[in-house]
């Protein structure tokens, strides 16, 4: 466990005292907390916490802060996986999950305004009754603003988009605690430069999201959901293939190899087949769902697809989406004790199942559980790796069969991370898919915005010799 090698200044710790009482705290339970995610990384505690309430006093802060040269890390809910919210070099974590009001609902303009710790989950029980939903889905019960500053997506990606796709605009601290609007919410607009797409996926080291307006969607007339076992992961990905290139709109289609239905199976107390699996789901009229549902079994049943189980009544489709979404914590289980090393990667949709196909050729190779899962719809999946952190042989063949995966994706034309970020996990890989061009560019806008490194410094981008 990493904690910060130098005492924070006393001024500026009376100053927090002062303004911010009990809502700031430097105990250690609270800045372990602060300091770990779901990543393998091992805890790097920052000095204090501050829990902010409004943009006002994120700002006051960032200031302050600023004045003492002292590193400041937003925090959501510490669900990232790369290690976003870890204190690399101490400083002040301000915890934003207080900050979680819906602020406004234009439900004749689909979209809606939030404070950046407002989850997905609170917000569509917030929009029951409008007859509209936000469909940005990553699994975990993230806060907004952590969506936006990692560029998240999930199961419904294939259709709706990402976070990139969905904000209209940000209210966002910089690093000189200033408060700067980054849009409107007119659904287009040419006037200047596209601010609020560099702040979306900027991992909080160009300055802290606090508030945001996205876009919202109709609930669909209909709904229907499926599971499909397959003889083997590369007949399912061609069937993921033929679907999107017919053009099916299907919602969401999610990939599960046998590893990964055997864990859900054990943890979900569900009796699917142990086989790779398709979750299909579809929206749309009775009828367009209906003609959906039944040209992608057809595709299906041609690729060896069988035993095709429907859902449609709202429970069901809950309970099967469930099974997906505890994918995750369920192959955890697989190894008790074990620490994930994860990996996603993104590929051009006619390289996916040539690149799965390689990836399991590689998972045959190493010792350890490797479970396979992703939204394959977009071409984006994922490998739960699982490690014992503390054994040397686990770690490097963890590292073996991450970098197989993103090196074979990026010379794909696809990307080493498609939704998880980069964080410090994938710093390395930067290099690889953007050059060193493009690497400089990315720090020449990181150097003007923030000339003192504030701003969850260590993240992103690659350490220099």
């Amino acid at each position: 466990m990493t904690t910060a090698s130098a005492p924070l200044p006393a001024a500026l710790v009376e100053a927090l005292r002062q303004q911010f009482g009990t809502r700031y705290s430097q105990g250690e339970s609270v800045r372990l907390q602060h300091g770990r995610d779901e990543s393998k990384h091992e805890p790097m505690l920052p000095d204090g916490v501050v829990f902010a309430e409004s943009t006002e006093e994120v700002a006051a802060v960032v200031r302050l802060c600023r004045e003492y040269r002292v590193p400041v890390i937003p925090y959501g809910v510490g669900s990232s996986v790369e290690g976003h919210v870890l204190a690399v070099h101490g400083g002040i974590s301000i915890d934003l999950s207080g900050m979680n009001r819906v602020l406004s609902i234009h439900a004749e303009d689909l979209d809606v305004t939030v404070q950046a710790g407002v989850t997905r989950k609170q917000l569509n029980d917030e929009l029951k009754g409008t007859g509209l939903f936000f469909p940005i889905d990553p699994g975990a019960d993230a806060t907004l603003g952590g969506m936006a500053a990692t560029r998240a997506s999930g199961t419904n990606a294939v259709r709706y988009g990402t976070m990139r796709e969905n904000v209209l605009s940000l209210t966002v601290v910089t690093p000189e605690g200033k408060i700067v609007r980054t849009g409107s919410r007119a659904r287009k607009s040419s006037a200047g430069y596209d601010l609020t797409r560099l702040f979306v996926g900027s991992e909080g080291t160009l300055g802290i999201i606090t508030e945001l307006t996205v876009k919202l969607y109709p609930i669909p007339e209909a709904m229907s959901a499926a599971v499909c076992a397959f003889p083997s992961v590369d007949a399912a990905v061609d069937t993921v293939i033929q679907t999107i290139q017919l053009g099916v709109p299907v919602a969401r289609v999610e990939l599960l190899d046998a590893l990964t239905l055997q864990a859900i199976n054990r943890y979900s107390k569900t009796t699917l087949p142990e086989a790779p699996t398709l979750f299909f789901e579809f929206h749309g009229s009775d009828s367009g769902v209906q003609e959906q549902a039944e040209l992608t079994q057809e595709i299906a049943q041609g690729n060896g697809g069988q035993d095709f189980q429907w859902a449609t009544r709202q429970e069901d489709r809950s309970r099967l989406w469930q099974a997906r979404h505890d994918a995750y914590f369920a192959c955890l289980q697989l190894k008790p004790g074990a620490r994930c090393f994860p990996t996603d990667v993104c590929v051009p949709i006619s390289r996916l199942a040539e690149c799965i196909h390689a990836t399991n050729e590689d998972i045959a190779q190493v010792s350890l559980p490797i479970a396979l899962f992703g939204h394959v719809g977009d071409g984006n999946f994922h490998l739960v790796v699982l490690v014992d952190t503390d054994n040397p042989k686990e770690m490097a063949e963890g590292e073996w069969i991450s970098q197989r995966v993103v090196e074979r994706a990026i010379a794909m034309e696809g990307t080493c991370t498609g939704e998880h970020g980069i964080g410090l996990g994938k710093q390395h890989y930067l290099l690889q898919e953007h050059g060193e061009d493009g690497v400089a560019l990315m720090r020449t806008l990181k150097t003007a915005l923030d000339p003192l490194n504030l701003m969850n410094p260590g993240k992103i981008l690659p350490p220099q010799a």
